[in-house]
């Protein structure tokens, strides 16, 4: 399936680092692809991007999706030359061994790797063992002192890994959240002369606890408040059916819950009726863990009517990550639709 997207943009998003508090990478291309679509664009001492095409009304709405992924922090070089790290974001350290990683300093970028000692080399024990990041030896293929002289206490690490079109979907790292940042992108395009001011916010440290978009609920005093993320799609093997929170294919998913936010069910129908009206595919997430953005901008700044729309993605927090090119689509077109025909009668109050 070939996307109706512009996939070199997305890629270039996903390949781009940029770990929570240091999305100085990201920021840029937000800035300059935001930059001709909006009427003002400012960045907050956060790091938050804002672009604001400003409509015919006094009211605003704010569409966000964060720039971090998660990644590590160097805390320790040891004399042997390997790197040990921190974490940034929600890890499973299972996922970690043999690995490449990219191994950001002030100087330059060096790649290593995160090995893994070949199985029959380890005993019981060590094969049962559950391995958590504190475990983690990055190896540079560098002498001690040569791994120590390049390498710093808080330099940052990032997995390497290349996206690609896989069947009919999207596959790479950080599409957790870069997908959902390169739709507000594509949706900013579309919009010409709204009726409402839309803010088209680019969100830092997600990862790490919704602390940018925290922030940009108090800076800013929206009217309604519109979050993007990804959210889980367990339909592989292995899952019951009532488990699988959503399917790739099926469409983008409107969010009901997760466990920092339910949304407005005023926002929920306002959504599905848009996408009815258009024949946009789309499902309902009920997510049971987890929490997005949607949470920070709901009560930060005041009671504001929230909702959310969700990728499908398998395999979130991984090199793997993989979103269908359809739903992807559904996504932006529905983001755009529902921007473009929102108005100042529109009432969220419960």
């Amino acid at each position: 399936m070939t996307p109706s997207f512009d996939t070199d943009l997305l890629q270039e998003l996903t390949e781009t680092s940029g770990v929570p508090g240091y999305e100085d990478r990201i920021r840029e291309i937000v800035r300059r692809e935001l930059d001709p679509e909006v009427d003002r664009l400012r960045t907050d001492s956060m790091g938050n991007v804002v672009g604001t095409i400003e409509g015919a009304s006094d009211t605003e709405v704010v569409v966000a999706a964060h720039m971090d992924e998660i990644g590590f922090m160097v805390r320790h070089v040891t004399e042997d030359g390997f790197v040990q790290v921190d974490a940034l974001g929600g890890w499973d350290a299972r996922v970690l061994k043999a690995q490449r990683v990219t191994v950001h300093t002030e100087e330059e970028d060096i790649t290593g790797v995160i090995g893994s000692p070949p199985p029959h080399t380890l005993d019981e024990e060590q094969l049962e063992a559950d391995p958590e990041v504190e475990d983690i030896h990055i190896d540079l293929g560098l002498d001690g002192e040569t791994a120590q002289e390049r390498v710093s206490r808080g330099d940052l690490v990032t997995l390497e890994q290349t996206t690609e079109l896989v069947g009919d979907t999207v596959t790479g790292k950080a599409l957790d959240d870069r997908v959902c940042l390169f739709t507000i992108l594509e949706a900013a395009q579309r919009i010409e002369d709204p009726e409402v001011t839309i803010h088209f916010a680019a969100t830092v440290q997600e990862e790490v606890g919704i602390r940018g978009a925290q922030a940009l609920g108090v800076d800013l005093d929206p009217d309604l408040a519109i979050a993007l993320d990804v959210t889980v799609a367990n339909d592989v093997p292995g899952f019951e059916p009532a488990d699988h929170v959503t399917e790739l294919g099926e469409g983008t998913a409107i969010k009901l819950k997760d466990s920092s936010v339910i949304t407005s069910p005023k926002v929920n129908r306002r959504l599905e009726d848009v996408a009815d009206d258009l024949g946009i595919e789309y499902q309902i997430e009920v997510l049971p863990a987890g929490g997005t953005d949607t949470a920070g901008l709901q009560r930060f700044g005041g009671a504001t009517p929230v909702g959310a729309l969700s990728i499908p993605t398998r395999y979130l927090h991984t090199v793997t990550e993989s979103a269908h090119v359809e739903d992807i689509e559904a996504t932006i077109d529905l983001l755009a639709a529902f921007l473009d025909t929102e108005s100042p009668s529109q009432d969220y109050t419960l």
